[in-house]
């Protein structure tokens, strides 16, 4: 008996583990936005990432989260690395591509609490006087991933922070456009 009940054990684990790994290996995770601002002010946010203090959904949830930047201010090589709390963890970003006002191409390292590297790409299309923002995560899921993928809809939880990122990046972007436009009279009175 006890023989049966580790079989059936074992077929049963088996055919779990090869459901799981016979899932899809690459995700792409994606939202769009239409922003107020024109596209190279919003590009210019997305593209110095000391300016994600101002947007990003994920400075705000740890704050005490550490910074460290390096490479050129903005652009291609520019750095970022982060250590934070367990809901930001550690990772690192690396713009590989920008065009200026089209999109921005980021290696995205994730170090801790667990390895992953992925690519972020922001896209910028002209929308009347505004900007249509596309934020995508393109990856590849290992084991793990693709089990955790099964008990949790991982496209929502981030895709809701890429929404929340989004809405962050009009807020910050069309602020800048507002401030720009005022005279020098008007900010005096302020």
């Amino acid at each position: 008996m006890l023989i049966k009940v580790v079989f059936v054990v074992a077929v049963a684990l088996l055919a779990v583990v090869g459901f799981v790994a016979a899932r899809p290996s690459d995700f792409t995770i994606s939202r769009s936005r239409a922003v107020t601002a024109p596209p190279d002010v919003v590009h210019s946010y997305v593209n110095d990432f000391r300016k994600w203090v101002e947007w990003s959904p994920w400075e705000k949830r740890d704050p005490a989260l550490k910074r460290e930047y390096s490479g050129p201010p903005e652009g291609p090589s520019a750095t970022y690395h982060w250590v934070g709390n367990s809901e930001v963890g550690e990772g690192r970003m690396t713009i590989i591509e920008s065009t200026p006002g089209r999109s921005i191409t980021i290696r995205l390292e994730f170090i801790k609490p667990w390895t992953a590297t992925n690519t972020a790409r922001f896209d910028f299309a002209p929308r009347g006087t505004g900007t249509n923002v596309t934020w995508t995560m393109r990856g590849e899921k290992n084991f793990m991933a693709k089990a955790v993928g099964l008990l949790m809809d991982v496209d929502k939880m981030v895709g809701t922070d890429f929404e929340r990122g989004l809405a962050g990046l009009d807020a910050a972007s069309s602020a800048a456009v507002r401030k720009a436009e005022t005279t020098p009279t008007e900010r005096s009175k302020s």
